[in-house]
């Protein structure tokens, strides 16, 4: 069996649009060395400061330095049947693969990862850098941060692993089709991915410091945590490359996963998560009489609502509160600005109207209607539980909310009395009522309008 023990320099921008500046090849058969190569690589574009820094390479050294087109034959030479091997392996194939692709050529080998094959032939270190690796057992590590440097010290490495008594067994695993070993981040264990079940929960991405990176919600927690492992974005990649472990909580259904995840999110603010480290921007349903004397409802930005009369936090959910208001009070979609343009709504799916944009209905009616859905906004403020689906088959999950704001979740057991809201209370965790769990309220509940959604009002 023969490997290519390959390691690159960058220009540091990522997986999509990362150039190589240098690149080292060792053919290794198992024993020893019988082959090697190593390039300058010019990428064609300026080399940031900060990885001159790091590499010592410079715009000025790769200048004359041959392209990845003009070594691409021989790079696909030196690799052919054999297993590309590296440190970090998804990080340098991924690389190289995207240069072949750049130009129109299929890359593809098996691959190893060093990192990951001394996770598990290496137990018990600390870490798994390449310079700790080293120093850790002895290898010599000359020339840090160029390539020929930390490939010769790769090749060592890789020779100080298969020698291992279960060296062999552990290989033809990682390199077996469906273990998708080689895909998983170098500093993940199998494990932990493997212990995680396909139902609704909420999932944390932890670095090797123990620190939370980010965390998400899935209504099938394995297979969207996969998702992450194997995306080949940027982001995806830059955030894998830190993930050392994977905890999860069980929620038994969406709506409380999304409201766990918020809060969790508020609480650890995590690194790779973004979405709801951004202000939400409320809107706000509101009233207004035209010149003939009709009455709008409209929506708009909360703070250009002077007298709001619903809050939500998407115009999504404002369209389809109205459209709800529309068909519960046969109001008319026009004057629900759902056709802001139109001069009639008799195009549009709604068939609540009865006629006062033809003319075919009085103002006075029209506006007594417009007036009871007002009326019915302005009440809406009330107390409930809302009951969904438990972690488990013996229980139920139960969100408790009071004026309209979140008060907390929590899980009874089928077997438990429950015959009061005290009894109710007595099983909730308090949360915290912010800004995006009554987005995720709103959103649910008007979804969930008209569709026997469990609420069980107590006010």
């Amino acid at each position: 069996m023969l490997y290519t023990i390959v390691d690159i320099e960058t220009t540091g921008h990522g997986i999509q649009g990362n150039k190589i500046t240098e690149i080292a090849l060792f053919k290794f058969d198992g024993s020893q060395i019988i082959d090697e190569f190593t390039s300058l690589v010019n990428p064609q574009c300026p080399i940031p400061s900060f990885i001159t820094g790091l590499t010592g390479i410079d715009t000025q050294l790769v200048r004359d330095a041959p392209t990845f087109e003009e070594l691409s034959d021989t790079l696909l030479q030196f690799t052919k049947d054999c297993i590309f091997v590296a440190h970090a392996v998804n990080f340098d194939y991924g690389v190289v693969k995207a240069e072949f692709q750049a130009l129109g050529i299929a890359f593809v080998r098996k691959k190893l990862c060093t990192v990951r094959l001394s996770r598990k032939l290496i137990p018990g270190l600390q870490s798994y850098s390449l310079g700790k690796l080293c120093a850790a057992t002895g290898i010599p590590l000359k020339d840090r941060h160029r390539a020929r440097g930390d490939a010769h010290a790769t090749v060592l490495l890789f020779q100080m692993l298969i020698a291992k008594p279960d060296s062999a067994s552990v290989i033809s695993k990682f390199l077996h089709a469906r273990s998708q070993e080689a895909t998983l981040p170098p500093l993940l264990k199998r494990e932990m991915v493997d212990c995680i079940p396909n139902t609704p929960g909420i999932y944390y991405f932890k670095n090797q410091k123990g620190e939370i990176i980010y965390v998400g919600k899935a209504i099938h927690l394995k297979k969207r945590v996969l998702g992450h492992l194997y995306d080949k974005s940027d982001k995806e990649v830059r955030m894998c490359r830190e993930i050392a472990a994977i905890d999860f909580e069980l929620s038994g259904s969406e709506l409380l996963a999304l409201l766990m995840e918020s809060t969790a999110i508020k609480r650890h603010y995590p690194k790779y998560n973004q979405a709801q480290k951004r202000p939400q921007k409320p809107f706000a349903l509101f009233a207004y009489e035209d010149r003939r004397g009709i009455l709008h409802l409209a929506y708009n930005t909360l703070k250009n609502v002077p007298d709001p009369l619903f809050v939500l936090y998407n115009p999504t959910d404002c369209r389809t509160y109205l459209q709800q208001l529309c068909e519960t009070f046969h109001l008319c979609p026009k004057y629900c600005h759902l056709l802001p343009h139109a001069t009639s709504c008799r195009h549009h799916t709604l068939n609540s109207c009865e006629g006062i944009c033809l003319d075919n209905e009085s103002i006075t009616d029209y506006n007594y209607k417009v007036n009871e859905a007002i009326t019915s906004l302005r009440e809406h403020q009330q107390d409930f539980v809302i009951q969904e689906k438990g972690r488990y088959a013996h229980e139920k999950a139960v969100i408790m909310v009071k004026q309209n704001k979140y008060c907390g979740y929590g899980f009874i057991d089928d077997t438990a009395s429950i015959n009061s809201v005290e009894d109710v209370e007595a099983y909730i965790t308090i949360q915290k009522n912010t800004v995006e769990t009554e987005r995720i309220l709103h959103s649910y509940l008007i979804k969930k309008a008209g569709k026997g959604t469990a609420l069980v009002a107590f006010n």
